[in-house]
């Protein structure tokens, strides 16, 4: 059965917030202090009505379905992206993938690259990854992308970011 991705609606917002959450827990374990991130993600009250609020106001989401209609509410949205305008005042491209994440258990299945390609299509587009985030990186970059040198202090994780970009395809 295909996985289905879609614009996501308000009516997603809770179980988004549980992929998001689930997929820092994921994705940055190793990363970030491990205190840290069991308290950036015990909140899923926040999370929910964060995705609501950005959704209401027109945030544009993608979610990957999971194809198990049965699947828990926790286990619904296995995956999601998120562009933009770039939030950047030296902006190396008009467009921002502001996230793109998978749950663990669909790593490798290609659908990083479908979200990805719903996202932000052959755009030129700019990123922010977690320095360090090597499967990440190693992601972005058979995607066209690059470090562009800059950095920044993330204050949410306490992790420094580095900028990828590329140009259009």
């Amino acid at each position: 059965m295909e996985i289905e991705i879609r614009r996501a609606e308000v009516a997603d917002a809770e179980a988004s917030a549980w992929c998001h959450l689930t997929c820092w827990q994921e994705a940055y374990a190793g990363l970030v202090d491990p205190e840290r991130l069991a308290e950036k993600t015990s909140d899923l009250d926040l999370r929910t009505e964060r995705w609501a609020s950005r959704l209401e106001a027109g945030v544009l989401r993608w979610i990957a379905v999971n194809p198990d209609p049965a699947a828990a509410v926790r286990d619904r949205v296995i995956g999601f992206s998120s562009p933009g305008p770039s939030r950047d005042e030296d902006a190396p491209a008009p467009l921002e993938l502001y996230a793109i994440y998978v749950r663990a258990k669909w790593w490798g299945s290609g659908l990083g690259d479908r979200l990805l390609d719903v996202a932000i299509g052959k755009e030129a587009a700019s990123l922010w990854v977690l320095a360090g985030n090597e499967r990440a990186m190693a992601f972005y970059r058979r995607h066209g992308f690059a470090e562009d040198g800059s950095r920044l202090d993330e204050p949410f994780f306490g992790v420094p970011e580095i900028r990828m970009v590329r140009p259009a395809q």
